[in-house]
């Protein structure tokens, strides 16, 4: 019996596009998608960029993409210094700060994470790792491995959280993908179950097979920072493989119904 999806939570970098550059087909099959009675989220670990700016680049690029449908680790990372009343020591891009603007920085007694190659120098990173020792605790945003941009691959977060970690010898805590909290709170607004949702994206382990431990299925893409065998690496296995994110949609609509 074909599964019931109502719901599909799609990735950005590496599966719509790279950088500035749309990954063939992206476009055309985001319209096709759209022609269902699918319930679409963007969700993206993304740190480089604020959703704001995020949005922009997309528009620029010829997605047709509200902003409200956005999710990102960015506001996952927001919601839990709300709660927690953190006042981080960031190391994140400039041009992600403005989802923090308002957090007082004063007394620091947190350190947040994202992928902030500026940043990522001895002085910084020595400056969190005093932070960290006074008992304060690690946020990673995310704890990537790489990433792909447009000149190829490139170190993600997680190295250097590792490398905090491994000189404190405290451990981090992730809010962004595969964080399980992560997904579901994606989907809270689509008013769906994992049971009923879809991801699709082009990392194996934080896309397909964090989703798939969440409970939803796992489309992997062969684009962005996919390598040669990479399905093979988790478990679970994904639930499909496409070469692309216009095959990963035609299995969609082929396969699985998308019900009412």
């Amino acid at each position: 019996m074909a599964k019931k999806i109502r719901a599909i939570l799609v990735d950005l970098s590496g599966t719509l596009h790279v950088d500035d550059t749309v990954i063939p087909g992206s476009i055309e099959a985001l319209k096709k998608l759209r022609e269902t009675s699918a319930k679409i989220k963007f969700v993206t670990n993304t740190t480089k960029e604020s959703k704001r700016i995020l949005h922009e680049r997309l528009a620029r690029i010829g997605f047709s993409i509200n902003k409200e449908e956005i999710f990102t680790s960015l506001t996952a990372a927001r919601h839990l210094i709300d709660k927690r009343s953190l006042r981080p020591y960031m190391l994140i891009a400039d041009a992600a700060k403005e989802e923090f603007s308002d957090i007082n920085s004063e007394k620091q007694n947190a350190v947040l994470v994202g992928l902030a190659p500026e940043y990522f120098d001895y002085e910084h990173m020595t400056k969190a790792f005093r932070i960290l020792l006074e008992g304060a605790p690690l946020i990673a945003i995310h704890r990537a491995r790489y990433y792909k941009r447009s000149d190829g691959l490139a170190l993600g977060p997680g190295a250097f959280v590792a490398a905090l970690e491994y000189s404190t010898g405290c451990k981090s805590e992730a809010v962004g993908k595969p964080e399980a909290s992560f997904f579901h709170s994606a989907l809270e607004d689509l008013g769906c179950s994992a049971t009923e949702a879809v991801m699709i994206g082009d990392d194996a382990r934080d896309d397909v097979c964090g989703a798939m431990n969440a409970g939803l299925h796992g489309i992997l893409v062969k684009t962005g920072k996919y390598r040669p065998g990479d399905e093979s690496t988790v478990n679970p296995k994904p639930s499909y493989v496409a070469e692309n994110f216009a095959q990963a949609v035609d299995h969609i609509l082929s396969t699985w119904l998308i019900s009412e």
